[in-house]
């Protein structure tokens, strides 16, 4: 099988090594006589899988005792609305970034049950840099501070995070077990799996215990962080197809060095690219702050507009797929997510230099 590099936002590409168990183990898993995915979610087949992805998680990001991983459903945008359901407590307001369009959407929900107050949205009308952690001052009375720790559509990312009061709550949908992260800096951290965890179907909430017990009574026990936290993810059937992929992630990151290793192939990857993009005399331009330029999604626009079209043609002919821009803002996109091979990044670099080169 010929494969194609998938430089889409999401879902993304998976590691091919992944794949391949996933694909042998699917009908028979391990000569139980029954795929994992039809098998019981009490079984001690399931029980293995579901509990080395919970400690897979625990060991990678080295969370704290007082921190509890979740496996729910969903996807980040449930959390939208779960997290103020949930972290209110006896607060009516929370702190919000605005640095782009997924922190556009958190805020939307937030506001049906909170006061919200924007301390950054944007600068000059564009979604192009970051604010410093240390410029940010939240409200003391606020429920919590929320991130978005990458943007998919603008491309930016944080790379330090404040330090607060009031608890942090991060969006890490794009850049989760992409680099260390301080998650003791953090009251909860989320993240729908489908860009570096597994495929689509499962959400990953990293929340600090203390925070558990702030839900209102009069609150659908689903939507509870408590009811989940209590039954160890296994309230109701889990969406195990995702649960197992993401088992077969998590040693695939382990053996790539852990989170320091997998860090520096992005940082090669990232810096391949955005090379290409700053030394061919304008031909390509990224808008955003080289300090916050995000490692996970390389946004780029041609200088020449009507060049775009014979550009994308030309990269899916070399089997590059995914690479136009998000409808929104336009241009060209290249999301080069943990699995994304260096040699996938390699070959659109020369592709973008070669393009240049003919048409410059």
């Amino acid at each position: 099988m010929a494969r194609k590099y998938n430089f889409y936002a999401g879902p993304s590409t998976l590691p091919f090594e992944v794949l391949k168990e996933l694909e042998k183990d699917l009908v028979d898993y391990q000569g139980s006589g029954l795929s994992l995915v039809e098998t019981s979610h009490r079984s001690k087949e399931y029980d293995e899988v579901h509990f080395s992805v919970i400690n897979g998680i625990k060991s990678l990001l080295d969370v704290p005792d007082d921190y509890e991983v979740l496996l729910l459903g969903g996807g980040a945008t449930l959390q939208f609305s779960m997290i103020p359901q949930n972290l209110l407590g006896d607060k009516s307001s929370v702190d919000f970034v605005v640095s782009g369009t997924w922190a556009k959407k958190a805020l939307a929900d937030a506001k049906l049950y909170a006061e919200a107050n924007v301390l950054w949205d944007g600068k000059d009308g564009a979604y192009t840099s970051l604010p410093s952690p240390a410029d940010l001052k939240p409200n003391a009375e606020s429920a919590y501070l929320h991130i978005t720790s990458n943007e998919t559509i603008n491309g930016v990312q944080w790379k330090d995070f404040p330090e607060s009061d009031i608890p942090v709550v991060a969006d890490m949908s794009s850049d989760i077990l992409s680099r260390p992260l301080p998650v003791d800096r953090f009251g909860l951290i989320y993240a729908g799996a489908q860009k570096n965890l597994a495929p689509a179907g499962v959400t990953m909430v990293i929340i600090r215990k203390d925070m558990i017990n702030r839900a209102p009574e009069k609150l659908g026990a689903y939507l509870k962080y408590k009811t989940h936290a209590d039954k160890d993810s296994l309230y109701n059937t889990p969406p195990v197809f995702p649960i197992w992929a993401m088992s077969k992630v998590l040693k695939w990151i382990e053996g790539k060095g852990g989170l320091e290793g997998i860090q520096e192939l992005n940082s090669r990857k990232a810096s391949l690219l955005y090379g290409v993009i700053d030394n061919t005399d304008g031909f390509y331009n990224c808008p955003v702050d080289k300090d916050v330029r995000s490692h996970m999604n390389v946004v780029f626009t041609l200088k020449n507009e009507e060049l775009q079209d014979e550009f994308l043609k030309g990269a899916s002919q070399r089997d590059m797929l995914g690479l136009k821009g998000h409808r929104s803002v336009g241009g060209c996109r290249a999301s080069i997510y943990n699995a994304m091979p260096l040699e996938g990044v390699q070959a659109l670099a020369d592709y973008m230099k070669e393009f240049a080169k003919k048409n410059g």
